[in-house]
């Protein structure tokens, strides 16, 4: 998975970047069937909508709803840290496999 940063950097999480179908790139729209979604101290991602149906992807968006309400204006905030997504979309990912 490409992560960015708001600040400009990447950072991954697999070995070879671009083969998951979690990314962001700001200069590109988001793709049909995705959901942009930013946890952490801003590393934003752009999410299959498959996935939203995995438990483990609807609790945090249940959180989201708790923290932030369902107004939330933008991209969808996720509040937990960076890495913590990053394990529950990658789990998300190879159970929808």
């Amino acid at each position: 998975m490409a992560w960015r940063k708001k600040s400009g950097s990447y950072s991954s999480a697999s070995s070879s970047p671009g083969t998951s179908p979690c990314y962001h790139d700001e200069r590109e729209k988001v793709p049909k069937g995705h959901v942009p979604m930013v946890a952490g101290c801003g590393e934003r991602v752009v999410v299959p909508v498959r996935l939203l149906a995995d438990p483990c992807i609807a609790e945090l968006l249940d959180m989201a709803a708790q923290q932030y309400g369902y107004g939330q204006s933008g991209v969808l905030r996720i509040p937990c840290d960076a890495d913590h997504f990053r394990r529950v979309v990658g789990g998300a990912l190879q159970r929808s496999s």
